[in-house]
């Protein structure tokens, strides 16, 4: 009894009444960090969802804007080449600007980018006030393209498979709902092309809203870039962090924190693709100058021939993609279906990306080699594409659905983006490469189908010059499937 008195008061000294907050408040942080994690997941879909509807609605209405705006087919094939050029061009200036002015603030620049191209492109009059809006919102989606595996990487670490397919899939969502809806929505408008391609500029401005409050993120987290994953536990600002006690070392400084982890961090699973935040090498600059860790030197990423297999690999199925989204509909519109059928059949195609966008990156995680998962996607573009020469109305849904599957090369090429770097930085470097490079290799795909569309007078060439790029496209994903990371080839 004596005992439990003693114990009584112990709890009751004016110590423990001032430790007791302390003990309380990550519980009092709980709530703002898992909202801000909510409405970090809510950017990352709209976000998602505005990446692609300004190239699919264009391509369901490129007949009415070529005559609307006078284009031969050589110069609407050079507006199908704008979109992988602006991502080129402008993609690699993302990783400067996010350590700049930090990756919300960017993404939410690019959503607003968007949404001005959007909205003014339709009624500048004439090809090159067209080309030069559309090159304005293609810049936002540029940067936004190369941050998202960086944002996905830096804030769930432990969840990089789920949420490239949540990302993948609302990007798939939003790429196919333009395409079906933007001709009978177009026709509900007054049968205008103009007002169907600007009502997508109001879908971008939503967007821009739940990055707002990430504008003022200089890259980090509070308290030196931890990340908002649920098997994380937050660290405290450093602004925040109670100084030590007499005796006691500073936070971080002590033997446990050099070599020991905790035993919620130790059950966690340490791949490629899931880096643990606290070991990831991108802590900012300014942090050195307060006795963090030194800043690390940029990973030369073309000495990896992973990192070129990967960049080469985005290259053609982005090649093959804005062909699709560009062309498609025209293909089916010269084999004799009508225009909503041929927009419906592109979102068709699109759709596909929303329920195997959220499957592959997770079965990708899963493998050693994604091999495989290449071979199989570019199977389904083989065949796809032979079905649209030989049958291009009579099979028409079946052509769409194997198109759709080989389209999903996309997010598959992301996972891996993720997968063969171990770092944060690593992730960002090799994103940007990978883009940036496969975008200038797909520049002149669509530019060539337009050429050939009208030289030719026909779909014979385009489609084999398509199913011939499959086959490099198949052998350079297996190349960028293996198990390896571009830190290791690169040779620091």
């Amino acid at each position: 009894m004596m005992y439990g008195m003693a114990s009584e008061q112990t709890r009751t000294t004016p110590h423990s009444s001032l430790r007791a907050p302390a003990e309380d408040e990550p519980r009092s942080r709980l709530a703002p960090r898992a909202w801000t994690s909510r409405l970090l997941v809510v950017g990352i879909v709209l976000a998602a969802l505005n990446l692609r509807p300004a190239i699919t609605s264009l391509g369901a209405l490129l007949e009415e804007v070529r005559d609307g705006l006078g284009m031969s087919g050589s110069v609407a094939g050079l507006l199908t080449s704008v979109p992988p050029l602006c991502f080129a061009a402008f993609g690699v200036m993302a990783p400067r600007l996010a350590r700049r002015f930090g990756p919300g603030a960017v993404v939410c620049a690019g959503m607003a980018a968007i949404a001005a191209g959007l909205l003014v492109r339709p009624y500048l009059g004439g090809a090159a006030g067209f080309l030069a809006a559309s090159a304005l919102a293609l810049m936002g989606i540029a940067v936004s393209n190369v941050l998202m595996p960086v944002i996905v990487k830096r804030h769930f670490p432990d969840r990089v498979g789920s949420m490239t397919g949540l990302y993948s899939m609302a990007l798939a969502l939003g790429t196919s709902t333009a395409a079906a809806v933007t001709v009978p929505m177009t026709e509900a408008l007054g049968g205008s092309w103009r007002t169907g391609l600007a009502v997508w500029a109001g879908l971008a401005a939503a967007a821009v809203l739940p990055w707002l409050p990430r504008v003022r993120d200089r890259g980090t987290e509070p308290g030196g870039g931890t990340t908002t994953g649920a098997a994380r536990p937050a660290r405290e600002p450093r602004e925040h962090r109670a100084a030590p006690g007499p005796g006691e070392r500073p936070t971080g400084q002590g033997p446990e924190a050099r070599g020991a982890r905790s035993p919620q961090r130790a059950r966690v699973p340490r791949s490629s693709a899931d880096e643990p935040a606290h070991d990831r090498e991108d802590e900012p600059a300014h942090d050195h100058a307060r006795g963090g860790r030194p800043p690390v030197a940029a990973l030369r990423v073309t000495r990896s021939r992973t990192a070129w297999a990967l960049a080469v690999f985005f290259g053609l199925q982005a090649t093959a993609a804005y062909i699709t989204m560009g062309w498609m509909p025209q293909i089916f519109r010269d084999a004799g279906v009508s225009a909503s059928t041929a927009g419906v059949l592109l979102a068709v195609t699109m759709a596909m990306g929303v329920p195997l966008a959220f499957v592959i990156p997770r079965v990708a995680t899963r493998l050693a080699h994604q091999g495989p998962i290449v071979v199989a996607l570019g199977a389904c573009g083989l065949v796809g594409y032979a079905g649209l020469y030989l049958a291009p109305a009579a099979g028409a849904w079946a052509w769409a659905v194997l198109l759709g599957i080989a389209n999903c090369a996309f997010p598959l090429a992301l996972t891996m983006v993720g997968m063969r770097a171990r770092t944060g930085a690593g992730v960002a470097q090799l994103s940007a490469f990978a883009q940036c490079t496969g975008y200038l290799i797909s520049i002149p795909g669509p530019l060539l189908v337009g050429v050939l569309y009208q030289h030719s007078g026909g779909w014979g060439l385009p489609l084999a010059l398509m199913a011939a790029l499959m086959v490099p496209q198949t052998v350079v994903g297996v190349l960028a499937g293996r198990n390896r990371t571009v830190e290791d080839e690169a040779g620091r």
